[in-house]
């Protein structure tokens, strides 16, 4: 068990210190690995095979990669600086995994003092991470562990797992979650957009498109205009006399999604999406993209999904949507996502529909999403005769 030398101290673990602001190796793992952003259980060193395993060992990497988005390595490679950095610190080596290291890691998280500063010998106390931000950065070290070939991190050991269980108990709070975007609040978001302008129209089909579909901010700037036409697609459109078709790859794999002409070319999604490739020229590659020259030419790159986020929040407060609470409560409420909140609170269909919609495999998941709606539309107190 890592032990305290004195109050003053850092941790120190019998049998894995390290020399002060450096990050102890076990044997057979190079300070290289250990500082990579993007490990690969792939060997980076194939100059010695034979020209066509060299090509199966990059196509491996490929497929290494592809496992998971690139926003999870991000996040995750996030998450293992921060949890190096924290043992390099503490005198701890990263590796191999022990619970017991782990377990005063995610102390620190739960009291700020992972991501403190140090002055002198004491540690300047940060701001706690969440209940969810260090599940998260449980979940990046398995996994960091994993791709680098390491003893697997066995989360159930009670030095985790006990601790873990605390913490919930103690810190674990409501979800917050995005404000949705109902109709009505959309309608007026569209106002504040240059309908002369290819920007605006852009902009427009984004929001139409994404609240239509229910889609992730990363599912509307994936899209292509056709099957396979870049490396880098999560889906494709396809566009018929009653309305589009959409294509996704998400995180429980292939779905279809139906969009259906709207009642007014005013508020149609395929309206907008047609729009806005015939005004941008569009024949092949990303649907999205930005937009360049002062607003008149349309460049071949395809937008971040991080741009939905923030046309979504630019438009909300430009909208006065929800103008009851002040502007930076707000700014935090509106995202990508709520977008496809807003779809799952204001379609009266089916909760079946809004579940296959949205790719949900669960109804109650659907029902997370669902936001301003009449909660007390069922009044079981009623029902019972009272």
């Amino acid at each position: 068990m890592p032990q305290i030398i004195d109050e003053n101290s850092e941790f120190h673990a019998p049998g894995r210190s390290a020399p002060p602001h450096s990050t102890a190796v076990s044997a057979g793992v190079s300070a290289a690995e250990l500082s990579a952003d993007l490990p690969s259980p792939v060997s980076e060193s194939n100059s010695g095979l034979p020209v066509h395993l060299r090509d199966l060992t990059e196509r491996a990497r490929g497929y290494v990669e592809a496992a998971s988005s690139a926003n999870t390595r991000k996040a995750y490679a996030s998450d293992w600086k921060h949890f190096t950095t924290w043992c390099r610190r503490q005198n701890f080596s990263p590796l191999p995994p022990d619970p017991q290291v782990v377990g005063l890691y995610i102390t620190a998280c739960a009291v700020g003092t992972a991501s403190g500063s140090v002055v002198g010998t004491a540690t300047r106390v940060g701001k706690p991470d969440s209940v969810s931000t260090i599940e998260r950065r449980l979940a990046a070290l398995g996994w960091n562990y994993a791709q680098r070939g390491a003893q697997k991190l066995d989360r159930k050991d009670r030095a985790i797992a006990t601790v873990m269980a605390g913490i919930r108990n103690k810190h674990a709070a409501p979800p917050r979650q995005k404000e949705a975007i109902l109709p009505e609040d959309l309608i007026a978001m569209l106002e504040t957009l240059d309908r002369g302008s290819l920007r605006g129209i852009r902009d427009r089909a984004m929001l139409l498109l994404g609240f239509a579909g229910g889609l992730r901010r990363s599912e509307i700037t994936g899209l292509d205009l056709g099957r396979d036409q870049t490396e880098d697609f999560s889906g494709w459109i396809e566009i018929f006399d009653k309305g589009t078709l959409l294509t996704l790859r998400g995180k429980t794999g292939w779905r279809e999604v139906e969009i259906g002409r709207g009642s007014s070319d005013a508020t149609c999604p395929v309206v907008a999406l047609e729009t806005w490739i015939k005004f941008a020229k569009l024949a092949k590659g990303p649907l999205f993209r930005r937009v360049t020259g002062n607003g008149k030419d349309v460049g071949p790159d395809r937008l971040n999904d991080q741009e939905v986020a923030r046309l979504v929040k630019k438009a909300a407060l430009a909208a006065g949507v929800r103008g009851d609470l002040s502007e930076e409560e707000r700014r935090w409420l509106f995202a990508g996502h709520s977008l496809r909140a807003g779809l799952a609170s204001s379609a009266e269909v089916d909760e079946r529909h809004v579940q296959k919609q949205l790719g949900h495999a669960s109804a109650e998941m659907t029902r997370r999403y669902q936001r301003r709606r009449d909660r007390f539309r069922v009044n079981l107190t009623k029902a019972a005769g009272l």
